[in-house]
């Protein structure tokens, strides 16, 4: 498939809103406590209104700006693409944001959400450590209380993440529970919310739990695929062929894929197949998963057919989450965005060749995006054109990697 310079075509329905309850075709919604309804209620008139109130607009466009560093640049891998042939490969570099990824867009929308709804605490879930960091930075900021729920597994796993938080003025409460890991300090995270909703904003890092928080997150991340759309026309004259980005519970993936949507442009997310799709310890929601409820909303997951949520599992400690935001099951069942999954070793394996091929250190998340491209690229029409979301930085992840350096050689 060629891309072309622009689409005019009439909107498709995998571009529509959801509805009032949330729903993205038969996927979202509100899965909540009754005590949780009122301050999802608040929250979805007050984003409402701020989308259409150019202050705020232009506040957050500043705080992108002057703060987060936006826009980041779109580099072409002149050294991977030459070794693997047939494309031009281009990273969106999320991960030269403050902060070092992609989190940041968001946290700075809800943060100032939070502030206009009159919120002086904020709480989060973590899982890598970026949303966490991100969340203390914007906390930080506003002079704003905070606290981030995050997995002893994932603790000890991202430690210098840890210190980062707590430098910021965060306090980081362990979640000893289940697999001590994202799903679990998501739960955290709300258990929390419900018991100190009147002066507590929860800012959920990715597009999933109950309306409006999937369609939010999407949007304040929209400004990835924005900038993209925009650089690549430029740089190249034509839109690419093919996007690519990891995909765990699917913030980044859908902030470089929405603003395409109704272009003639491929696009694949690639989830974490963990230590393979038959060893049942991956984290692949959309390849292997089914239908199901989990966290405030309807999605994919990965469940036992009594509808038990299976543990996830997953090198990136991002990617390691049971679910995937309703939006992906969407265009999923819509065939308009393909799914595909890597396992720990090839992710391993792409995070070492992009530092030593162009001297850039990935997220181990993003690393799984990069890894998917050794078997697409060499299949592609020559000269097609590659966008790859390199949603964040690999430094909170060295530790990991240089004790695995056998499977990433």
């Amino acid at each position: 498939m060629t891309g072309s310079p622009a689409s005019s075509a009439a909107p498709r329905p995998w571009q529509s809103q959801p509805d009032k309850e949330g729903h993205f075709g038969s996927f979202g919604g509100r899965y909540v406590p009754e005590t949780l309804m009122p301050a999802l209620a608040e929250l979805s008139a007050a984003y409402a209104e701020a989308k259409e109130d150019g202050r705020f607009q232009d506040e957050l466009s500043e705080l992108l700006r002057d703060f987060a560093g936006r826009e980041t640049p779109l580099y072409e891998a002149r050294n991977m693409s030459q070794r693997l042939g047939q494309a031009r490969i281009f990273l969106k570099r999320e991960d030269l944001a403050h902060t070092g990824a992609h989190k940041i867009n968001n946290v700075l929308g809800q943060v100032l959400l939070a502030k206009r709804m009159g919120k002086t605490r904020i709480i989060a879930e973590t899982g890598a450590g970026q949303h966490g960091v991100a969340t203390a930075t914007g906390a930080a900021l506003m002079g704003m209380q905070c606290l981030i729920h995050m997995g002893t597994l994932d603790i000890e796993r991202q430690a210098v993440n840890v210190e980062r938080m707590r430098m910021l003025g965060a306090e980081v409460a362990p979640v000893e529970a289940g697999s001590c890991s994202l799903k679990d300090a998501v739960n955290a995270a709300i258990r929390d919310w419900v018991t100190n909703v009147a002066d507590t904003h929860y800012i959920i890092g990715s597009v999933v739990g109950p309306h409006p928080y999937p369609m939010m997150v999407r949007d304040f991340q929209a400004v990835i695929g924005h900038e993209a759309r925009r650089q690549i026309l430029e740089r190249a004259g034509r839109l690419p062929d093919l996007l690519v980005a990891c995909v765990g519970a699917g913030s980044n993936a859908i902030g470089l894929f929405h603003p395409f949507l109704d272009d003639e442009v491929r696009m694949l997310g690639v989830e974490a197949a963990g230590h393979g799709l038959d060893s049942g310890e991956h984290s692949a929601s959309l390849v292997a998963g089914r239908p199901g409820v989990f966290q405030g909303a309807s999605l994919y997951l990965l469940q036992d057919v009594q509808g038990q949520v299976h543990e996830a599992h997953s090198v990136a400690a991002g990617l390691d989450y049971p679910g995937v935001g309703p939006e992906h099951s969407l265009l999923k069942d819509l065939e308009r965005v393909s799914y595909t999954a890597v396992e720990d070793g090839q992710a391993l394996k792409a995070f070492v060749r992009l530092t030593r091929e162009e001297g850039i250190i990935p997220a181990l998340e993003s690393a799984h995006a990069l890894a998917a491209l050794e078997d697409i690229v060499p299949g592609l029409p020559a000269d097609s054109i590659v966008v790859v979301c390199l949603s964040g930085r690999g430094d909170k992840d060295l530790a990991q990697v240089m004790a695995r350096m056998e499977d990433a050689s």
